[in-house]
């Protein structure tokens, strides 16, 4: 059925490419690509924040078999800059299905590109690290493209985070016993779902809101959520850290995780291809427990500058990369993977169990 699909090129900022054939929108795309290892959730993953300004290549070969439903979205529409598979499925069949995966990017005006050896660019990655790169069906110069790749921003000192986050304030869970609030960087529904099952009420604010503003509304705990880009690109949002810090019960995912590791005095860097995917094994160094995790990050917090108040919770068993913090006198904590167990395992759920715990004790001190 290829013949029916346009010819598309992959293209990268070091001259290398692979040829394919598009699906959903065709047209040009540019961003910094990068590979994800699960091996199913694309819907997941098409509609997660995190991922603005990146062109996704999934790992696992076969893409698009259970198509799209209206369940499983984590944000309104999907943020990807474009979708790269081995193989994608003209054929989808779930009872949820609402549509297939071709439709959905189309809809969206999303380019994806299929037929192309998806582990040879994963390995390519892997050694030579994340680049931009350029899907197109309309340029066929290969030299031309690689012009455009090199010129695209890609995302180091980029805030995406302002494309993301909600314009006003609004209500996940207007009901309940505590109220949280969180400052939306790029939040996953799957997070605010997790959070009301505490029989917390959810407030959601743009990540520009001052802590001033968020103090207003008398809440019992704050979540910094996850989000796109350079950490180091959002000091809008650090400096709201920084205030809020000691105040009441903070918990920080991702990219949330990295703001308060600078808003602590730490410094974040850019790792050589990120981690993005649902294995990810990360150890809990208080109990020596192993979590099989979701990760989606290009950055991580530089260890050696945090300063001595802050412990290490968390190592990545990859590459021993920091993972998670905790104050020691403050009630405050943070993890750079996904502790909402969409898409991947539930072993890390429990976090939201310790910072429902934490706004419960804190209000029985005050």
């Amino acid at each position: 059925m290829k013949e029916n699909n346009k010819k598309a090129l992959l293209v990268l900022e070091d001259g290398k490419f692979f040829e394919g054939y598009s699906f959903g929108a065709e047209g040009e795309t540019s961003g910094e690509v990068v590979f994800n290892t699960s091996m199913m959730g694309y819907q997941e993953i098409l509609t997660d924040p995190s991922y603005k300004g990146q062109i996704v290549t999934m790992t696992y070969p076969l893409i698009g078999n259970y198509g799209v439903n209206n369940e499983d979205f984590e944000s309104p529409k999907p943020w990807v800059e474009g979708f790269i598979v081995r193989e994608y499925s003209k054929v989808h069949s779930n009872w949820r299905a609402k549509k297939s995966l071709d439709e959905f990017l189309k809809k969206h005006e999303i380019i994806g590109i299929e037929g192309i050896d998806t582990r040879a660019l994963t390995r390519h990655i892997r050694v030579q690290g994340a680049m931009k790169g350029v899907i197109s069906t309309t340029d066929k110069d290969i030299d031309n493209l690689v012009k455009k790749a090199k010129s695209c921003p890609g995302v180091i000192g980029q805030d995406l985070v302002k494309d993301v986050s909600c314009k006003k304030n609004w209500s996940w869970k207007k009901e309940g016993t505590y109220k949280v609030v969180v400052i939306d960087c790029g939040v996953k529904y799957s997070i605010l779902r997790e959070i009301a099952r505490f029989n917390c009420k959810v407030e959601v604010v743009p990540a520009r809101t001052e802590a001033e503003e968020i103090m207003k509304f008398q809440p019992d705990g704050v979540i910094f959520s996850n989000g796109p880009g350079d950490p180091s690109a959002i000091p809008y949002v650090v400096e709201t850290a920084k205030k809020l810090i000691g105040k009441l019960p903070i918990f920080g995912i991702c990219l949330g995780h990295q703001v308060l590791g600078q808003a602590l005095g730490g410094k974040t860097y850019k790792l050589k291809f990120g981690h993005h995917g649902g294995n990810h094994p990360v150890k809990d160094l208080r109990t020596g427990k192993i979590a099989i995790t979701v990760q989606n990050h290009g950055f991580c917090v530089d260890i050696d500058s945090l300063p001595e108040e802050v412990e290490i919770t968390h190592i990545n068993l990859y590459d021993n990369t920091l993972e998670g913090i905790r104050h020691k006198e403050l009630p405050l904590f943070s993890v750079q993977f996904h502790p909402e167990a969409s898409p991947g395992p539930h072993d890390a759920t429990y976090l939201f169990q310790q910072f429902f715990e934490l706004i419960t004790k804190e209000n029985q001190h005050a």
